[in-house]
């Protein structure tokens, strides 16, 4: 084969990249379970998909007869949309295959097949896979890559969101997982961008990270254990670093060395082969996009570390690849992390002209923002906003726990925020329920419905825009009470799941699927109801508590960079 150039490599991710949004990309977390408050493992993951198919979907365990073939579909959270695939934002997948919420009338065509098994297991998806029956879970992030690959079929057939399904609906711990994809990778191909997937199951914690090679087939990839005690945060760039493959900590893709070397990304004379280094050009969009987040995580976490916010570059190795929190972190405290804007720092985003008179954080991209690769030496950036882990572009975040102490149906559990992280409320789901509810499973964000749980926290996270210093206040109170509440209220539930697992475990998921739903029901039912709350309250800009009309103006140290103190206070021309 033809060597590839640095610079063939340049106009293969620029060419492909233009199909990609410079909006998008997902924080993610790993918290071991020496590192967690009750003993959980926890991976969390924000999908920052700028309005694509954000419903979650239960896919219940299936039965195959002997010489099944399994489909795999093109993802368009890899590149965007496929038409000639029919791969399109929304729905994500339509194929009878997969369960009743992805059923339709235009099924979606395969890249290709692969042998189906006689059994596989039940579990929650998204644009990415979530959790499984077994607490085998997922996160997300996608990184650059000096190879951004179109769908092949024959040739590249497997992005990240397939490979996590698969291991989902095969696999029962997150070693099994990452061999399991690593071969798929290996023998199917991998397209799309660099990705990062956290991978882990009651006991310990993975992160896998692939890039498409420069051979055409196949792919590269490798994976890293997070040591009991610590976290990791991943925030669009790769973040495994050396690669020794004598380590019993790491698995490596049996292509990476080879193709490393043979295209001149790496000789053994440089030493250890750095990852991130070999298969990418750094960060994208925007120095700091990514390595901010991961700072802020860390800080947040770990504060004793005192790690500096700023580096020397996109290649840097002043952020390690995990950290020990300084106090074990709840399940709650990994929610707040994804709900922050760097408030109290010199990054705060409710503060400064952009933030307008009420403090708002979201910042809104356009075409004059940054696009490719931070790498890229033809970019040129006019500007760059600070990337915050919480965005108003945000689909969904959840928070997964897994508790090795509990059976699987009751120990699994999926913690669920629609729309914003900082906007909306993490409603817990049990993985031993028999479905989800339907205002979950519903969600078209090009038509407005009251009968989608998504729209409810999307429309109040836009309302908040109105007059965010009040607004948010009132949703934190509004989330914070439901919050607490869920979690007392779980606790007497998962005891009378128990005795019920005991004396008749076969009506354990019929029970945890009437809790979630009626708790979902409630929930969703009382945000829209918090949302007309809100509408009046908040009316042409007064703050409506006791009497309408009561005018609140704006703050004076706003007033005072704006045009008012000029304004026509007398007669006559000034």
């Amino acid at each position: 084969m033809k060597k590839i150039t640095v610079s063939t490599v340049f106009v293969v991710f620029l060419l492909t990249l233009l199909t990609v949004s410079s909006a998008t990309g997902c924080t993610t977390m790993l918290i071991t379970k020496g590192a967690t408050e009750d003993g959980s493992v926890i991976v969390s993951h924000s999908d920052d998909n700028d309005l694509m198919d954000e419903r979650i979907v239960y896919v219940p365990a299936m039965d195959h007869e002997k010489g099944e073939t399994r489909s795999v579909y093109c993802s368009a959270a890899a590149m965007g949309e496929f038409p000639e695939y029919r791969c399109f934002l929304y729905p994500r997948m339509v194929a009878d295959g997969r369960g009743p919420a992805y059923m339709g009338d235009e099924p979606s065509i395969a890249l290709g097949t692969i042998p189906q098994v006689s059994h596989t297991y039940a579990y929650f998806d998204g644009n990415y896979g979530i959790m499984n029956e077994h607490q085998l879970m997922f996160g997300e992030c996608t990184d650059g890559a000096k190879i951004t690959a179109k769908p092949e079929p024959g040739k590249r057939i497997f992005y990240s969101s397939e490979l996590s399904r698969v291991a989902l609906e095969r696999c029962r711990t997150a070693r099994e997982a990452i061999a399991l994809m690593g071969s798929l990778i290996e023998e199917y191909g991998y397209y799309g961008t660099g990705e990062t997937l956290p991978v882990a199951d009651t006991e310990e914690g993975w992160i896998m990270e692939m890039a498409p090679s420069p051979e055409g087939v196949g792919g590269l990839w490798v994976a890293k254990r997070v040591p009991d005690g610590e976290m990791f945060v991943g925030a669009n760039e790769f973040r495994i670093r050396e690669v020794d493959r004598d380590d019993p900590d790491m698995m490596v893709g049996k292509e990476l060395f080879p193709v490393a070397e043979k295209h001149g990304w790496w000789k053994p004379s440089d030493g250890p082969l750095d990852w991130l280094r070999t298969v990418s050009l750094g960060e994208y969009n925007h120095p700091y996009y990514s390595l901010r987040r991961v700072w802020r995580a860390f800080s947040l976490a770990a504060p004793s570390s005192e790690l500096s916010p700023w580096v020397e570059d996109g290649y840097t190795k002043a952020y390690p690849f995990s950290i020990k929190p300084d106090k074990k972190l709840s399940v709650r405290d990994v929610m707040a992390i994804h709900r922050d804007h760097y408030e109290g720092t010199e990054f705060d985003l409710t503060k400064g002209v952009a933030a307008g008179p009420f403090g708002y954080p979201d910042r809104f991209y356009g075409p004059y923002d940054g696009k490719g690769d931070v790498g890229d030496p033809k970019r040129k950036l006019d500007g760059a906003w600070e990337r915050p882990i919480s965005v108003t572009y945000c689909g969904y975040a959840f928070v997964n726990q897994a508790r090795g102490w509990l059976p699987d149906p009751i120990g699994g559990i999926m913690w669920l925020g629609l729309d914003k992280p900082a906007d909306t409320v993490f409603i817990p789901f049990f993985v031993g329920v028999e479905s989800l509810p339907d205002s979950v499973e519903t969600c078209d964000t090009s038509l407005f419905s009251r009968d989608s749980a998504w729209w409810a926290f999307n429309f109040v996270s836009n309302w908040a825009g109105l007059r965010y210093d009040a607004i948010h206040g009132d949703i934190v109170s509004r989330r914070e009470a439901m919050e607490t509440g869920f979690l007392e209220k779980l606790k007497e539930v998962e005891k009378e799941a128990m005795e019920i697992n005991r004396k008749n475990p076969e009506e354990l998921a019929g029970f945890l699927t009437s809790f979630c739903d009626e708790n979902a029901g409630r929930t969703v039912d009382g945000w829209w109801d918090f949302s007309e709350e809100l509408i009046v309250k908040y009316d042409d800009g007064f703050i409506n508590v006791g009497q309408m009309g009561t005018e609140a103006g704006y703050p004076m140290e706003w007033l005072k960079t704006t045009s008012w103190p000029e304004g026509p206070t007398e007669y006559g021309k000034r």
